[in-house]
Formats: C-alpha cells, sequence, structure tokens
C-alpha cells in the first residue's frame, strides 16, 4: 500500500486512536472503511486547506481564461474531450452548452467552497452523453408521444 492510499478500517480509529491518527504523518489522507456507512477520509484541516486552495485557484484560472482570452472557447471545446472523453457523443450545440455551464458552475461553486454542483454537473452530462451515445435508447427518449397521459399522482398519496 502507497503511502498516498493509506486505509483502515473505522474501528482501528475508535481503538487505536493515537497510532492511527499518527498515519497522517506518513499519508495526506487516510480512508477508514465502515461496515455500516460510507467510507469516509480523514485529512488534517491544513491539507483540506491547501487542496481547497488549489482547486479554487485552478477555477479562477480556467474561468478568467474562458471569459478573457479571444479563442480560449475554441480552445476549451477542443480540449473537452482529452478531459472527458464522453463528451465525443454530445451534439456540438450540447458540447458548447456544457463548456459554458461547466464554467459558470465552477465559478459559483467555487464562491461558497462547495464542489457538489460541479460534480453533480459531471454526472448529468455525462448520463446526457450515455443517451446520445445509444441510438434506442435516444430514439425511445426523444419520440413524440401522441397522446395526454392524464394528471400525474401525488407521490405523498394525497388526492
Amino acid at each position: 500500500m502507497s503511502a498516498e492510499n493509506a486505509s483502515v478500517n473505522f474501528s482501528e480509529l475508535v481503538n487505536k486512536n493515537k497510532q492511527t491518527l499518527a498515519r497522517l504523518q506518513e499519508s495526506s489522507r487516510l480512508l477508514l472503511h465502515r461496515r455500516d456507512g460510507e467510507d469516509l477520509v480523514l485529512t488534517t484541516a491544513a491539507r483540506a486547506e491547501q487542496d481547497q486552495t488549489v482547486v479554487s485557484a485552478a477555477t479562477r484560472m480556467l474561468t478568467a481564461m474562458a471569459r478573457r482570452e479571444p479563442g480560449s472557447m475554441e480552445l476549451l471545446l477542443d480540449i473537452l474531450p482529452d478531459a472527458f472523453p464522453w463528451v465525443r457523443f454530445l451534439p456540438e450545440s450540447d458540447l458548447h452548452a456544457f463548456a459554458v455551464e461547466l464554467i459558470d458552475t465552477m465559478r459559483a461553486a467555487d464562491s461558497i467552497g462547495n464542489s457538489a454542483a460541479v460534480a453533480q454537473l459531471l454526472v448529468a452530462w455525462q448520463h446526457t452523453a450515455e443517451v446520445y451515445s445509444d441510438p434506442e435508447l435516444l430514439a425511445a427518449l426523444t419520440k413524440d408521444h401522441d397522446e395526454d397521459y392524464g394528471p400525474a399522482a401525488d407521490p405523498r398519496g394525497a388526492a
């Protein structure tokens, strides 16, 4: 196991906390496996702040470049398939919409220090690309349904 990928069971942190926490001196993060829930990542506050600083700097540089430099949107559109190979399945207009939405969402997420919206955006656009990659699925989802199926039932069960 490399120092970057240190992992232990959560119970080790509970039962041998000093020894387990000492592992953070040799690794930037410690993956804590839990039986009853999602795994956790333990790091120092300083390391988390460093990581946020790096992500924020990269976001600010990318958004500034995309907004200011002539031809930068074309460059971004050219490099997106290297970063996200699945964008090759998107129609050109959707590729452009993805690029604009990605830059805008990254900038907004950075302003509040929460990248969840960026992760959600990437997953949503990847699913869109998956639909475009499958002709049968695309046909089923884009076919015109002539009939109206009436009002949707209230999901809470109320009338």
